[in-house]
């Protein structure tokens, strides 16, 4: 019996490593989480960073945005039959394989939950917020109603749960004030939400333009790598959206340009997970 117990002392001494005598496996330690969504680092003053391009000299990259507008009043115009979804183009992108980001509002969600699931499910794409309301962050901003100050932050909160509420997958922690219109108390006001404030710096001009040809050549004229292009995804505001895609995006790709979302172009300038 001696020896067997000698032998027994000696496994277990070479063993040290295990958390117990005669275990066989090392203990597993626990996976890291995934990491995050790139974001940019707070502002001065802790204030909400704005982007408003990726870079200019690491490839010849593209964001096409379009954002999904809907305020809070516009609910009996939708019942009376106004559509400010736009399932075309949504087609049109997935049929050119484009990827994209969609600014959508709380409202727009709520009108149309099945298309921002499946908007959001699809992994051309990407959702990120554009209000609940899109009512502006400051005064005077095109004539649309005001967030009060003490609402701004709940009104961001309001659109993720819309989202969520839809089956809307993971949003992004990107934010675009409605109308682009942003001051430092605005910035102030969303700092504790987390968001990353995207703005642009090419302008489609599709709404309320009814001619493609002026929309695809505004944005071919202003795009340089790195851009941001605003569009809308609202058949009623921006008619002539979906067919002035089809002559950007494969135009754009004969020139070199690759479609990225916003995502994409916030980690190419060292976004922090």
């Amino acid at each position: 019996m001696i020896p067997l117990l000698r032998r027994a002392t000696a496994v277990c001494a070479l063993g040290t490593a295990l958390t117990a005598c005669g275990s066989t496996h090392p203990p597993h330690s626990a996976p890291a989480p995934p990491p995050g969504p790139p974001t940019l680092a707070p502002g001065p003053a802790g204030l909400t960073p704005v982007f408003e391009h990726g870079p200019r000299t690491r490839g010849r990259t593209v964001a096409l945005t379009f954002d999904a507008d809907m305020t809070a009043g516009q609910g009996a115009r939708a019942a009376a039959g106004e559509r400010f979804d736009h399932p075309r183009l949504i087609s049109t992108l997935r049929a050119l394989k484009v990827r994209a980001t969609v600014f959508m509002t709380g409202r727009w969600a709520e009108e149309y939950p099945g298309q921002a699931r499946s908007i959001g499910r699809d992994p051309l794409f990407e959702v990120a917020n554009h209000s609940y309301s899109h009512y502006a962050y400051t005064p005077d901003c095109y004539g649309l109603p005001t967030v009060p100050e003490e609402r701004k932050r709940s009104d961001v909160e309001r659109a993720y749960a819309a989202f969520r509420k839809a089956g809307v997958r993971d949003p992004m922690p990107y934010f675009r004030f409605p109308g682009g219109c942003y001051d430092r108390r605005a910035l102030k006001a969303l700092a504790p939400t987390g968001v990353t404030a995207v703005q642009w710096d090419v302008v489609g001009g599709d709404a309320f333009e009814t001619d493609p040809d002026v929309v695809a050549r505004q944005v071919l004229d202003e795009v340089r790598p790195g851009s941001v292009v605003v569009l809308h995804c609202t058949r009623s505001a921006a008619p002539a959206t979906e067919r002035a895609v089809r002559t950007i995006v494969p135009e754009l790709r004969r020139r070199g340009f690759r479609f990225v979302k916003v995502s994409e172009l916030i980690g190419a300038v060292g976004g922090r997970p």
